[in-house]
């Protein structure tokens, strides 16, 4: 046996201790056996090392070689990600299948982008230019959607000594640059370890909005490119509906979708599913712009650890490139359970409810990577910016808030939408509790939002807001005497906040028109809203009566304004709001 090969002692489940590892580092990649299981190093004691192994053990006993790389887990990066679904460690599961039929056989090895196929490369600099890392030196048109730009790996500076124009595959050497010590050949692939966060010039803070054409969203608790949000929710409320609809409408450029340990149905469904959707703004398959990472429920449970890591080392390649990327975990509660079965077999003392001590840290170390910053490199000569936001799905225990991972995830995150089941229930979707959930960057964003809403948008959304928790103290008081014992002003206030809810935050996915609302849209309709709420209010106070308020014809136009398109709002909406003094003004 070769003097680097180590030797296995003992096999638990995904964890194997092997001795004979002199030399190897933490988080190395291994090669577990002659059938050639990935593994990776996340413990050392001497020259014995315990290897978390991707793949199925079974039939792996002690005594067995175990093989080192000398070289951490790192993904493949280049033309050829988008349209492509992966498994948890950036295995196509298309070129597997292929391969070994429907099931991934044990120690497959197939690189994550394709050797054989030929990108057209245009270079956009010339010989004897000066390149710094991260510079883009040419291009490639990936998909319809978006060009490719080939940048200089981080770490290397020189002069161009050549670069060539035409077809090339990944591994073929499209330039040459000069550096202090040597020659070095530049080609079109990347390779870069997934722990490591990608270096970035300058982090500035999250103050553009991310639009996603949901209302709840976008009005009360909105996200900034380059922030972080979690939507922890129970079984049924709705999660994954809200990530197709983020992926769809948002104004990011690139989507990321990891599905970390979710059931296999679920996880098909969304394989299905996102080929299918449409990219609204240029009517291709939104696919041309996605890339997907499938790590289900009954895959090994080593993979769901280093799924995360593979999808936002990819979101930040491509944030590298002045992009803006979305990507959304779902869910990082199973990612925390990879975790701690993890931890448990290396007899690691649990924090709470058995979770590794370090939860809280690997959580937050993961949300730090998203963020808005200046990149690296430069595109002729031009400074790029990116962004990267981070969507991660919690999936509590019987809807649990204070579950250990979601109050780790909070700890972090700038905002929460909080999911209920009781909505769900009610058919009320998004199910989004517009009283549990908070947004930190509607202050940094109020002024961007009122430049293409209107100056009346933030007021209007705080006062919406207000009527919505005013309405869930009253509930109580109508539930133990009846809604006929309020006074005029508390019915008025029951009587908005109910067209606030059904109205305006009641959205539905699958009707052509109400499934997107511009930002413009949606404060055409909110101003709609609190002008009869405020003009009702003068009615009441000079005699008119609340009952004949409920039953105003100008209710029903109001209920049908998100199914008009923003065209046809703009032609209604004066018409709407002398409706509703007309009407009011008739009742006085």
């Amino acid at each position: 046996m070769d003097e680097k090969t180590g030797v296995i002692n003992k096999v638990s489940g995904p964890l194997v201790i092997a001795r004979g590892m002199s030399g190897s580092k933490m988080y190395d990649m291994v090669r577990v056996s002659d059938k050639r299981l990935l593994g990776e190093i996340i413990q050392l004691r001497g020259d014995e090392a315990a290897i978390q192994v991707y793949e199925e053990t079974a039939g792996i006993g002690p005594g067995e070689p175990v093989y080192p790389t000398f070289e951490p887990l790192s993904v493949e990066l280049g033309p050829g990600m988008l349209e492509t679904i992966y498994d948890g460690i950036q295995r196509p599961l298309d070129v597997i299948k292929s391969l070994a039929g429907d099931f991934i056989t044990r120690g497959i090895e197939v690189p994550a982008l394709n050797r054989e196929r030929r990108w057209h490369f245009v270079p956009v600099t010339k010989p004897g230019e000066i390149v710094e890392p991260g510079d883009v030196i040419g291009e490639v048109q990936e998909t319809v959607l978006i060009r490719h730009r080939i940048m200089i790996p981080p770490g290397v500076r020189g002069e161009i000594r050549e670069i060539k124009e035409g077809e090339f595959r990944v591994i073929d050497t499209v330039a040459v640059v000069k550096t202090e010590r040597d020659d070095l050949n530049i080609t079109i692939l990347q390779r870069w370890p997934v722990r490591q966060p990608r270096p970035v010039l300058q982090k500035y803070p999250p103050d553009i909005p991310l639009l996603t054409g949901q209302r709840i969203i976008d009005t009360f608790f909105p996200i900034a490119k380059g922030g972080t949000a979690c939507v922890p929710g129970p079984f049924g409320s709705g999660k994954t509906v809200i990530q197709h609809q983020f992926a769809k409408w948002s104004d990011a450029e690139i989507i990321i979708f990891v599905g970390c340990g979710e059931r296999g149905n679920e996880m098909t469904d969304v394989l299905l599913e996102f080929p299918k959707l449409k990219d609204p703004k240029s009517g291709e398959p939104l696919m041309k712009r996605t890339v997907l990472i499938a790590n289900t429920s009954n895959m090994p449970v080593a993979a769901r650890e280093a799924s995360v890591y593979t999808a936002i080392t990819i979101g930040e390649y491509f944030r590298d490139m002045g992009y803006s990327v979305a990507l959304q975990a779902d869910s990082t509660s199973r990612w925390a359970e990879a975790m701690r079965e993890i931890s448990g077999r290396l007899e690691e003392m649990p924090g709470e409810e058995g979770y590794p001590a370090y939860l809280a840290t690997r959580i937050a170390e993961f949300y730090e990577r998203a963020g808005r910053v200046v990149c690296l490199g430069r595109n002729q000569g031009k400074p790029m910016e990116g962004t990267l936001t981070v969507i991660g799905s919690v999936s509590p225990p019987g809807g649990d808030l204070n579950d250990p991972v979601v109050q780790a995830t909070l700890r972090v995150v700038k905002v929460f939408w909080s999911l209920e089941d009781k909505l769900a229930f009610q058919r009320h979707f998004p199910a989004i509790s517009w009283l549990r959930s908070y947004s930190l960057y509607s202050d940094a964003l109020a002024e961007i939002m009122e430049k293409i809403a209107g100056h009346e948008f933030a007021e209007n959304s705080r006062q919406a807001l207000a009527l919505l928790q005013k309405e869930a103290e009253l509930e109580e008081i109508v539930r133990l005497v009846g809604k006929d014992t309020l006074g005029g002003n508390d019915r008025l206030i029951l009587e908005t906040a109910r067209s606030l809810r059904e109205d305006y935050l009641h959205q539905n996915a699958f009707h052509e028109i109400d499934t997107y609302s511009s930002l413009k849209k949606q404060a055409r309709m909110l101003k709609v809203i609190i002008h009869f709420y405020q003009e009702a209010q003068t009615a009441l106070a000079k005699g008119a009566d609340i009952n004949a308020i409920e039953r105003l014809p100008v209710r029903e136009s109001i209920a049908r304004m998100k199914y008009l398109t923003d065209s046809e709002l703009d032609q209604e909406i004066s018409k709407l709001l002398n409706q509703i003094e007309v009407e009011l003004k008739g009742l006085i």
